[in-house]
């Protein structure tokens, strides 16, 4: 057997495990989360000081955004089969694992990071346009976009921070009409990727503080403000807001919710997507520089 095809073997085999197990991690959250329906109207309307926060991978979209960024990328022969093979992999351990490992996401950005290499900003961006309708548009989960809505349709801004390139996540802010992103800045010299970043990724605590530098920015109050996450890793982020929210949640963090008393919503059952139902098509709003404020948030860091 080929070493793709192997690869392609082994994902499969890795993606029925990982269903097995969200199929199980989903049961358990719609059994905490019973109680979401009488929930507090939330959010405020007309609460100026309050804004939502939203990661991105398997909490807005099922799956990474740089795996489906690299599936876009390889059908327009960016790379070769054997670094195809290499995403399938990654992508299946990450399904698998359902947690984002600091090694493993270190892989991932270093391959990506080579091969964006050389090629120009703007070149990126118009490619990712596409790529967002051809793979990640039918992957966004449909409860998600509806919280997301209705803090827009109460009049607050929504982020999406992740540790996804600002650029895909950019574009994916914009699609969905939210208000801006915050994502890892690739560095670029006269509009072209050098293969190096801008300080380091936007994850884990990174979140935290980018959240808490933008609330500072924004004039916001974090006690009124709520944020979104699958994974453990973002329990900095979603401790520091007055309404957090576990959504698709891995099993660390069902467990710290759990314990916290902070809400579930499991969305990968379909269970409670169907009872909040698809919202109605977002206008497209304008992105509030996600690029310069996290290029900011790196130079405050220094």
């Amino acid at each position: 057997m080929l070493a793709g095809e192997a690869a392609a073997e082994a994902a499969r085999k890795s993606s029925q495990e990982a269903e097995a197990q969200a199929a199980a991690e989903a049961a358990a959250a719609a059994a905490d989360s019973e109680s979401e329906d009488a929930e507090p109207d939330f959010p405020v309307v007309g609460d100026e000081a309050a804004a939502a926060f939203f990661d991105l991978d398997n909490t807005v979209m099922q799956g990474a955004a740089i795996y489906h960024f690299g599936r876009g990328l390889y059908k327009r022969h960016f790379f070769h089969k054997r670094d195809l093979a290499r995403f399938v992999w990654q992508q299946a351990y990450f399904r698998l694992a359902g947690s984002e490992n600091p090694e493993h996401m270190e892989d991932v950005r270093n391959s990506a990071l080579s091969i964006v290499k050389g090629h120009r900003v703007s070149e990126l961006m118009t490619i990712g346009e596409e790529i967002y309708d051809e793979y990640m548009a039918e992957r966004v989960w449909p409860g998600t976009r509806a919280l997301a809505q209705a803090h827009l349709d109460a009049g607050q801004k929504v982020w999406l921070v992740t540790a996804a390139p600002v650029e895909t996540a950019t574009i994916i802010a914009r699609r969905l009409g939210l208000t801006g992103a915050l994502g890892t800045v690739a560095e670029s010299v006269g509009g072209v990727y050098t293969g190096k970043l801008v300080g380091e990724p936007l994850h884990g605590p990174a979140k935290a503080e980018a959240v808490r530098a933008l609330a500072m920015a924004e004039g916001l109050d974090l006690s009124r403000c709520a944020a979104y996450s699958d994974s453990a890793n973002d329990i900095p982020m979603l401790s520091l807001v007055g309404h957090p929210y576990a959504i698709n949640p891995d099993t660390r963090l069902r467990k710290h919710a759990r314990e916290q008393g902070w809400r579930l919503r499991d969305y990968r059952t379909g269970r409670k997507a169907a009872k909040i139902g698809i919202p109605a098509a977002a206008g497209v709003g304008a992105v509030a520089g996600g690029a310069a404020a996290a290029v900011a948030l790196q130079r405050r860091r220094r």
